[in-house]
């Protein structure tokens, strides 16, 4: 198995900071009501912050070696957004907090919820319009049926106990409500392995073995679409020697300056450079569902 370096490899998708034992660890804040948005100043000024570090879990805006992974995920925010229009949104590891920010445009309401204690705070400071509090996602600090949709992108891989988990998006949703969820294709991200290619990485997840732990947890499958190269990024892998994606792991790993050809060609990645589409899901580099609480539903799906 290759050894990943957070500093010399910031190229895989981010998860709420957590030990590595045990998913029901860390700060259970317990059940809580929604607060009132705050309409208060952060207390620095927003251009004065700290980027959050590259830990090898998230991924952060502005990084010219990292655009490639940021457009990946924020395509997928950009493509659901309309389904989290004047709704009650929670987004369950919420990083760095750029996605509750896009959502925060159209919701009625965003609580954010991570189990870093620094994220949370950076949240706080840098996007006010978001609720954050701090957590652990095996055990939402938020009320029974509080929410009409729950947003998860790129962190279930990263959960020891992903059952329960979903479970706590099933109790939190409202009746009628939806589960927004992304993660990385195991056939394509980790092809061939039993184990994930990213050591930070619990369990990846093919289409079918994420529609059966939806399904197990209560939840409708609606949706399963898949995040593929655009014709663009599919030149791009032809010019960098098959794999675009590879190209990047292997300087990364190198521990060396990139190459300006390779940085550049990464920096100018937009969003507009990924496709989401049912076909071939498969083959797909990103699984994305929308699973959704049957309106007679209650308690947690078990």
């Amino acid at each position: 198995m290759r050894s990943y370096s957070p500093v010399t490899c910031p190229l895989f998708d981010y998860a709420p900071d957590r030990p590595p034992t045990s998913s029901t660890s860390g700060t259970n804040v317990g059940a809580v009501t929604e607060p009132s948005v705050s309409s208060a100043e952060p207390s620095v000024r927003v251009d004065d912050l700290e980027p959050l570090p590259l830990t090898g879990e998230r991924t952060v805006p502005g990084i010219p070696e990292e655009n490639y992974w940021f457009r990946r995920h924020e395509v997928v925010y950009r493509d659901l957004l309309t389904r989290c229009a004047n709704k009650d949104v929670l987004e369950a590891g919420s990083g760095e907090g750029y996605g509750a920010n896009m959502i925060a445009d159209v919701a009625r309401s965003v609580v954010g919820v991570d189990y870093d204690a620094g994220a949370v705070e950076h949240v706080r400071a840098r996007y006010p319009r978001v609720q954050m509090r701090q957590g652990n996602l095996a055990d939402l600090p938020l009320d029974d049926a509080s929410v009409d949709v729950v947003v998860n992108f790129q962190v279930i891989e990263h959960l020891w106990d992903q059952l329960q988990f979903l479970r706590e998006c099933f109790r939190v949703l409202r009746p009628g409500g939806h589960l927004l969820i992304s993660t990385p294709n195991r056939i394509t991200f980790s092809p061939g392995r039993d184990t994930p290619l990213n050591p930070f990485h619990t369990r990846e997840l093919n289409a079918a073995e994420l529609t059966e732990l939806l399904e197990q947890a209560g939840f409708t499958v609606d949706l399963m679409t898949g995040v593929h190269h655009g014709p663009a990024l599919q030149a791009l892998d032809t010019k960098h020697g098959g794999s675009f994606i590879d190209a990047q792991i292997e300087r990364a790993l190198a521990g060396e300056p990139w190459p300006a050809a390779l940085t550049a060609d990464v920096a100018a990645v937009t969003t507009d450079d990924f496709d989401l589409r049912e076909p071939d899901i498969d083959a797909s580099l990103d699984l994305v569902a929308v699973a959704s609480k049957d309106t007679a539903a209650k308690g947690s799906g078990e």
